[in-house]
């Protein structure tokens, strides 16, 4: 987990990009769909800002009580039929009270138990989640949209976290790779690295093996999309987005089988 000021400020710079693509976008971009299934692009800003309406001055005290999540439904019905600009209004006033929570914040807080859409943690992974969920809607607007995104940083370190930590999950499970047997993701810009699962018993991430038997080459922002769903593989694949080599078969199963959530 990340340090009070690490997490803070990454949620506070995407609270600041959802206010700032709001702020641009036109009538017909509202009603634009994302790549949230049956979801609009705002549709997408209704359940992000919903869930953080849920979440002011809210502190978890056990693993086992969520947010008051009916607070996401309220705002829903309250927003329902507000044309654009005082819809945003209406966002922008969530923000500032959750940037007030945030100001009040100590680094105790963040180790708090708490309920986590993953099951049981701290309130510091849960404000992880938090980035990671901003980062993904955020992209599911500007990709059909055609928007640049700054993907860089610490909000992208932390997205890029969630799907690595599930990489054992995916490969061993999603993608079937027998025991014994390694992949290795060579991720371009913007951030680059090589991320290697040995399956040992059990898929599991590891700094390094030698005689990798695929290889899957993609750019971080592929590699996310495709493994919440966003995508479908077939897109990126006959775009030369993500490619491999290796064992044929375990390499086209990777990458056609990234997808571990929604």
């Amino acid at each position: 987990m990340r340090d009070l000021s690490t997490i803070r400020k990454a949620l506070e710079d995407s609270f600041d990009a959802f206010e700032t693509l709001g702020t641009s976008l036109t009538t017909a971009d509202w009603e634009t769909p994302s790549l949230c299934p049956d979801w609009n692009v705002r549709a997408v800003f209704e359940h992000v800002v919903g869930i953080e309406n849920a979440l002011v001055s809210w502190i978890p005290d056990a693993v086992d009580t969520p947010p008051p999540f009916s607070r996401a439904n309220t705002f829903a019905k309250e927003v329902a039929d507000l044309d654009a600009p005082a819809f945003l209004e209406r966002v922008w006033s969530v923000l500032d009270l959750r940037r007030r929570d945030l100001a009040t914040m100590d680094a105790s807080d963040l180790d708090r138990p708490s309920w986590t859409p993953v099951g049981p943690g701290s309130y510091g992974r849960f404000m992880e989640i938090r980035v990671f969920d901003f980062w993904v809607h955020e992209r599911d607007i500007t990709t059909p949209l055609g928007r640049p995104t700054d993907d860089t940083g610490a909000r992208a370190e932390i997205a890029l976290a969630e799907v690595e930590g599930s990489l054992g999950y995916i490969v061993g499970k999603k993608v079937g790779l027998p025991d014994g047997r390694s992949i290795v993701f060579h991720l371009s810009g913007p951030l680059e690295r090589d991320i290697t699962v040995v399956v040992d018993g059990r898929a599991k991430v590891v700094e390094h093996v030698t005689g990798t038997d695929v290889e899957i080459w993609t750019d971080t922002l592929t590699f996310i999309q495709l493994a919440c769903g966003r995508l479908d593989p077939q897109d990126p694949i006959d775009a030369d987005r993500i490619a491999w080599r290796g064992d044929p078969e375990f390499g086209e199963r990777a990458a056609r089988n990234l997808r571990f959530t929604m």
